[in-house]
């Protein structure tokens, strides 16, 4: 599995999946449990987005088509 996205914001990585899922591409979030230790004050721990290999390229460009840089 290849990481296309690594956020802390819940809205953000919702969109992200969601527009993955309309493409035909499967994502799968990591860390979203450790994320949220201690009301989600560890902001150094992110929730990672990933997908299968062969749609690592895919996914990335229709991210970077969509979602604007985060700050």
């Amino acid at each position: 599995m290849k990481e296309v996205l690594r956020t802390n914001d819940p809205v953000r990585l919702s969109y992200a999946q969601s527009l993955l899922n309309d493409a035909g591409i499967e994502g799968v979030v990591l860390d979203e449990g450790m994320s949220t230790l201690y009301g989600g004050g560890l902001p150094f721990i992110k929730r990672r987005l990933m997908v299968i290999d062969e749609d690592e390229a895919r996914a990335l460009r229709l991210l970077a088509e969509v979602l604007p840089e985060e700050e």
